[in-house]
């Protein structure tokens, strides 16, 4: 499944860029998958989810948890947890 990855902040930063389009694999159902198959894709992408715990996602822009299948996403957005003040 094609998927345009998006991500944000320190996680961009970290990934080394904003947005790319990747085919997933197979094994890749849920958005907990794909955090690990992107950390396995190098040391940027391992240090970008490195306390996944705490990474954000968003499919096709709605908020989703970890346990959220993927399956038919379009986007899938990775952002740090947001603070205001």
């Amino acid at each position: 499944m094609e998927v345009t990855l998006k991500y944000f902040a320190w996680v961009r930063e970290r990934v080394g860029t904003g947005e790319e389009r990747l085919t997933l694999p197979a094994s890749a159902g849920t958005v907990r998958d794909v955090i690990s198959w992107l950390k396995q894709r190098g040391d940027n992408y391992a240090a970008a989810f490195e306390r996944e715990d705490i990474i954000r996602a968003a499919l096709d822009h709605i908020h989703a948890t970890h346990d959220a299948s993927v399956k038919g996403a379009r986007e899938i957005a990775f952002f740090p947890p947001v603070t205001g003040g």
